[in-house]
């Protein structure tokens, strides 16, 4: 199936996870993918695995906190690749391991530079896809594993939740700004999923079973369950979607 033939995307964050995932999946459906990410290697190993696997990719090095570097980003990839269609916001990192203001500035204010700037190149482009990577944790709270009840929260457990409601609200107000410009916006919400971002947590057994506990599907996610989604929303078959934050979450949030 390639239904992306002929479409051009930039995807952030997409040295490993779900971003690298996302990539693999969007090129193996036609597209030429610029694989962008603060770890310049990452993105060039992603890159060169779409060329490997027959596909068109190329890599750029990119801080999505700086706004000139991710319009930057969208300029270079529409001269490089020929064109730009698809947009994917998935860059982050985690609220545990970082402070206030970082946290907000990758997870929050990126995601709020590649939408905006995003919605204005591709409005005058004719339309196209923005997807920007939420989490469970925009549309509820999350629960701590036992094994960290009693201690007190890392300082940037608020910011990720925050952050990420944001996003929700972000995806929500540019879907109607630029709904009549043919540009659709949508978020992904993954639950857990297994990827450098959830290792650390997952070192101690006992606190991966209590997640996978929360997910009435009985396990974590794959990146690629994320990635076959991102390339739904990305492509025609959801070409009366948009506004929309999708769990992708094993059933966490309907508990």
């Amino acid at each position: 199936m390639e239904r992306l033939q002929q479409k051009v995307a930039l995807i952030t964050g997409a040295g490993s996870g779900i971003g690298a995932s996302s990539a693999l999946r969007m090129a193996s459906e036609g597209a030429a993918v610029m694989c962008a990410d603060l770890n310049g290697d990452g993105a060039r190993d992603t890159a060169a695995k779409i060329g490997e696997l027959g596909g068109r990719g190329a890599a750029l090095e990119l801080d999505v906190t700086s706004e000139a570097a991710v319009q930057d980003a969208l300029a270079q990839t529409a001269t490089e690749l020929g064109g730009l269609d698809i947009v994917m916001n998935n860059a982050g990192i985690g609220g545990s391991d970082y402070g206030w203001d970082q946290t907000i500035a990758v997870n929050l204010s990126g995601v709020y530079y590649g939408t905006f700037h995003a919605c204005v190149l591709l409005a005058e482009r004719g339309g196209g896809s923005i997807i920007n990577t939420a989490s469970i944790a925009g549309l509820q709270g999350l629960m701590r594993p036992p094994a960290v009840a009693d201690e007190p929260p890392a300082p940037g457990t608020g910011a990720y939740v925050a952050a990420k409601h944001g996003v929700v609200g972000i995806t929500r107000q540019f879907a109607v700004t630029y709904g009549a410009k043919n540009v659709r916006v949508n978020a992904i919400a993954p639950g857990y999923i297994y990827t450098p971002m959830t290792a650390l947590i997952r070192e101690d057994r006992a606190s991966e079973e209590f997640l996978e506990s929360l997910h009435p599907i009985g396990r974590l996610g794959q990146p690629e369950e994320i990635a076959s989604v991102a390339a739904f929303l990305a492509s025609d078959d959801a070409s009366f979607v948009t506004g929309v934050t999708l769990p992708v979450d094993g059933g966490y949030t309907a508990r």
